[in-house]
């Protein structure tokens, strides 16, 4: 028998045995028995005895948690290495005591060989007592007496733990927690009834706390404890172990686990962990807890503030500041956007925490134009106010990005584009901390998109929108211009800003894609590239263009159409004429005889003299002394003059074939036919062609052919574009619909004509044998067009289409001449961008290659490899383009051939 020592109750193992702790130190650990009684056992395997829950639940509500009084009355030695177990008396603080007190409720028994050995006064009657007590309890059918009472019946296996969730899904079950494996992970009794019991383990939601010490099942290795782990299983044990909690089921694990809260009296235990820095939250649970879960991650920032526990070696909390105020310039993807600061800066920002629609995801692609739609119409020239929540640092192929929380009129944009379903919430790592602040309402939006199905969750994939270029050639051009050219105000996107004048616009309900140049007006020259020098006022004038009206929401009204298959007209940025502003800024002048066409000259010369008195932009140095009755513009509009031989030439190498040329066509496969600049032949193909038309536009020269048109056979035909007479020869025929394809020999673009069109030449010196054709087949030296992919095919003829219709007169150096077809491979120069000391300055075959629509030829002609310095120069801008993704370059080499 020994003294009266005082301890703290940790739990109760059953009715009659309890586990002790030492008061300040509850690492130190003990069990004690009660004396001379014994209580029913919990079995698992072979099912509980009769009142077993019962008897230990009336020992756990009178002890756990509290500090008491025990003597040890006598011990039973161990059978085994371990120590034996004592058995004693237990005082409470209300001066009652155990075994008495259980006994005397029915809850355990005598035991049977009580007293059989007992030597000691104190021992002797403390049996007699409880034997009296036991005596009365019987009497009286109290607690293990009682034969009508309803028994609890415990499972201790969870049959179907979905079904189980289902059912219980956010209803408080009470329970009871039966043992603490970690800090986030319990045995727990749920009460269904006060008869019908659960026993399963648990995972605390929104948490993970650190492990503790563990056995490698597999390996059969110990594993030690993670750090803070016995710390979190120690703080939970404490406080939750044998108590009465309430559980609230809100999902299940992909482990099959049940996942709660767990609501002590005092609060949620999750969120005392995470305060303390004894756990950290768990993303994947967000959704499962909604707008709980924004207070446990408050908890958890608390604790990392104040670098506690799993905190304690954490970085400095970053600040972002307050939010800048910016303006959105253009909307790249869905989830990249470029804004201006107030600087007047331009910078590349990130959303936080979201992804587009994935372009290598063959169901969620198709929904990237539509999210980024979404996003331009949201956000494009709106002021919204951006705050940077981190960084992304550089990796391969992508530069830093900014990750920012945009908000427009206080509403998180991500969280709309989440919403609508035309972005993902990115999944970041537990210990990343760069994501959006409202990173749970991201997750829980996103799961009611995909309940909803909506957008790229949708089982059906979005309608396909695609666009018809009408500006790829003047024959397309003229079928939409007849449509266009009735309505007024037609509503168009932006798509691309090529100039101040120039632009690449849609039009949805036509399906209509179009390049549109502005009337009325000349615009200076903007650089196409670093390598490239602008006109003065050139780069304001595209700032300024791309600043107002880049993917924005216009009105255009079309006019007509050029050479090229470009549409001229007006266009309106929130009801007022572009070029207006750009005549208000000092950026344009009035090209009189286009303005007074369009009908508003009137308009254009006031908006150009009131920047004429304010001395803006071009008119810096404006004296109306000088000014003369002339058209104001006409100084702005260069010719484009070279003579044959001007481009330079080699000192030491061989002299060079140099010619001046204009294009004429760009062919779909980007081939060319181009016309040779002299006195001799301009002067006589313009004196042919005067000759020609006046002969065909005679009343008496209306003989059309006596006979079906012969393949190769030069026959007059109109134009259908001008109404114009043209030498053209017969390509092919369609027989059942009478008609031929006919190309221009003098110009080189094709088109179908009826054969009651086609007329015969009329005079011997109308034909080839007088004046040869001066349509000159011609291709680009030292660059492979991407004739594998259409789009990409279509970007290059636009280009050129474009480019070189803007350039005009061209030098082209000649170098080679195929000897089956006559083919000038040529290497083309505009002689008024050139750099002096740069290699193939001013050339368009460099040009192509750096806008990455082309790559250097990857199997050289011997020609091509004799240059090599040319080919060494040009595969420097082609690796220029590919490192800045552009054009065909955008996703990597589509040829799988790129040279090392």
């Amino acid at each position: 028998m020994s003294g009266v020592n005082q301890a703290k109750v940790k739990s109760v193992l059953s009715g009659d045995t309890i586990i002790l702790t030492q008061v300040g130190n509850p690492r130190n650990e003990r069990t004690l028995s009660l004396a001379y009684v014994s209580a029913p056992r919990t079995r698992r395997d072979a099912g509980d005895e009769a009142f077993a829950v019962e008897s230990r639940d009336y020992l756990r509500r009178l002890l756990v948690g509290k500090v008491i009084q025990f003597r040890t009355l006598y011990e039973v030695p161990s059978t085994g290495s371990g120590s034996g177990r004592e058995y004693g008396q237990v005082f409470m603080s209300d001066a009652s005591t155990l075994p008495d007190e259980a006994v005397s409720a029915g809850w355990l028994r005598v035991r049977d060989d009580a007293g059989k050995r007992e030597q000691s006064e104190l021992g002797s009657a403390l049996i007699e007592r409880l034997r009296v007590l036991e005596a009365s309890a019987r009497a009286e059918e109290k607690g293990l007496w009682d034969a009508e009472a309803s028994k609890i019946q415990t499972s201790y296996e969870v049959s179907n733990v979905q079904d189980f969730a289902k059912q219980w899904t956010r209803k408080p079950l009470t329970a009871v927690v039966e043992k603490v494996l970690t800090g986030d992970r319990l045995i727990v009794r749920l009460l269904r009834s006060p008869t019908d019991h659960v026993q399963t383990m648990l995972l605390i939601a929104g948490i993970r706390a650190p492990n503790t010490k563990r056995i490698n099942t597999q390996e059969g290795q110990e594993l030690p404890a993670e750090p803070f782990g016995d710390d979190a299983h120690m703080y939970v044990e404490t406080r939750l172990l044998q108590r009465r909690v309430e559980v609230t089921i809100v999902g299940v694990s992909p482990q099959n686990q049940l996942i709660g809260q767990v609501l002590h009296p005092n609060g949620d235990i999750a969120g005392f962990l995470l305060q303390d820095g004894l756990a950290r939250c768990v993303d994947h649970h967000s959704t499962l807890l909604g707008q709980r879960m924004s207070v446990l991650r408050q908890s958890e920032k608390k604790a990392r503030d104040q670098r506690k526990g799993l905190w304690k070696d954490a970085a400095a909390p970053r600040s972002s500041g307050p939010g800048a105020d910016v303006t959105v310039t253009r909307v790249q993807t869905a989830d990249t956007l470029y804004v201006r600061l107030p600087t007047g800066a331009e910078k590349r920002v990130n959303l936080s925490s979201v992804r587009q629609p994935k372009p290598s995801d063959p169901k969620q692609a198709p929904f990237g134009a539509d999210a980024k739609e979404f996003m331009r119409k949201k956000l494009i020239g709106k002021h919204v106010k951006i705050s940077t929540d981190g960084k992304r640092a550089a990796t391969e192929g992508f530069d830093e990005r900014e990750m920012v929380t945009v908000a427009n009129n206080n509403r998180n944009v991500a969280l709309d584009l989440v919403t609508e379903g035309y972005a993902s919430v990115l999944r970041h790592k537990m210990d990343d901390t760069d994501r959006s602040p409202i990173y749970d309402d991201l997750l829980a939006a996103e799961a009611t998109a995909q309940a909803e199905q909506k957008g790229m969750w949708s089982s059906k994939p979005p309608e396909a929108k695609s666009y018809v270029d009408y500006s790829e050639n003047l024959e397309k051009a003229k079928r939409l211009l007849t449509l266009l050219s009735r309505q007024r105000r037609v509503p168009a996107i932006v798509d691309f800003v090529k100039s101040g004048s120039r632009f690449s616009l849609l039009i949805p309900r036509e399906n209509a894609k179009l390049t549109l140049v502005l009337s009325g007006i000349v615009c200076p020259r903007s650089a196409r590239n670093a390598s490239e020098s602008s006109e003065p006022f050139g780069k304001e004038a595209h700032e300024l263009a791309s600043r107002r009206c880049n993917q924005r929401d216009v009105e255009i009204d079309v006019e007509d159409t050029d050479k090229q298959g470009g549409f001229i007209g007006k266009l309106y940025v929130n009801r007022e004429n572009f070029a207006k502003i750009l005549l208000d800024d000092g950026f344009a002048s009035v090209r009189t005889y286009s303005a007074e066409k369009s009908g508003n000259a009137q308009e254009l010369l006031a908006a150009e003299q009131r920047a004429k008195d304010a001395k803006k932009g071009m008119w810096h140095d404006y004296d109306p002394a000088l000014e003369t009755n002339g058209d104001a513009s006409a100084g702005l509009e260069e010719d484009i003059t070279a003579t044959n031989g001007d481009a330079p030439t080699s000192a030491s190498g061989p002299s060079k074939d140099y010619r001046d040329v204009i294009v004429t066509h760009v062919g779909d496969d980007c081939r060319m036919k181009t016309q040779l600049v002299s006195p001799s032949t301009t002067g006589a193909l313009s004196a042919l062609m005067d000759a020609f038309r006046s002969f065909h536009l005679s009343p008496a020269n209306t003989k059309t052919l006596s006979s079906q048109p012969k393949t190769g056979e030069v026959v007059a035909a109109q134009f259908s574009e001008d109404g114009l007479w043209y030498r053209a020869r017969v390509r092919r025929n369609d027989r059942e619909n009478q008609q031929s394809e006919v190309v221009y020999v003098d110009y080189g673009n094709t088109e179908m004509q009826k054969w009651s069109a086609l007329r015969p030449l009329g005079k011997p010196e109308f034909g080839t044998s007088a004046l040869k054709n001066q349509a000159v087949d011609a291709a680009m030296s030292f660059v492979q067009f991407p004739s594998g992919s259409q789009d990409y095919m279509a970007d290059a003829r636009n280009f050129l289409s474009d480019r070189l219709s803007e350039a005009g007169q061209l030098v082209a150096r000649v170098d080679h001449t195929d000897a089956r077809d006559g083919t000038l491979w040529v290497s083309l120069f505009d002689p008024n961008k050139g750099t002096e000391g740069q290699v193939e300055s001013g050339s368009i075959n460099a040009e192509v290659l750096e806008e990455g629509l082309g790559m250097v030829t990857r199997k050289p002609a011997r020609f091509e490899i004799a240059q090599k310095n040319v080919m060494d120069g040009l595969r420097g801008v082609e690796t220029e383009a590919m490192e800045a993704r552009r054009g065909m370059w955008e996703y990597g080499d589509p040829t799988g051939l790129a040279e090392d």
